[in-house]
């Protein structure tokens, strides 16, 4: 079975940066995109940035030219880089892999990000 585990969540003041990391676990043979949704309290669940093995990426208009996303295909490893973190950023963020185009099939727990002064 595959599991994802993230790491990198926190509390920042704004304009600051995080990163966070997501491994999987297992084989995710034929699951070619890995990437970052998040939700916020009350709100729809978004996706954030997803990035194909070939390295393709997709990054959502409310992050681009602040966030970045990365892979290490070797390591099955997804990188979400967060600059010029602002409070609206605020949410859990969780890692999934899936289908290009689709939804994910394996979601890893969650990693809470705080953007607060």
């Amino acid at each position: 079975q595959v599991q994802l585990s993230e790491s990198g969540g926190g509390l920042v003041q704004p304009g600051g940066s995080l990163r966070l990391s997501c491994a999987a676990s297992g084989s995710i043979f034929g699951l070619n995109a890995m990437g970052w949704y998040r939700q916020a309290p009350g709100k729809q669940r978004e996706l954030v940035a997803v990035i194909a093995s070939g390295g393709s990426t997709r990054v959502a208009n409310s992050v681009k030219g602040r966030f970045t996303i990365s892979r290490d295909n070797a390591k099955n490893t997804v990188y979400l880089q967060m600059n010029s973190l602002k409070p609206e950023d605020t949410a859990v963020y969780y890692c999934g892999v899936g289908p290009w185009n689709g939804a994910a099939v394996y979601w890893g727990q969650g990693t809470q990000v705080t953007v607060s002064s």
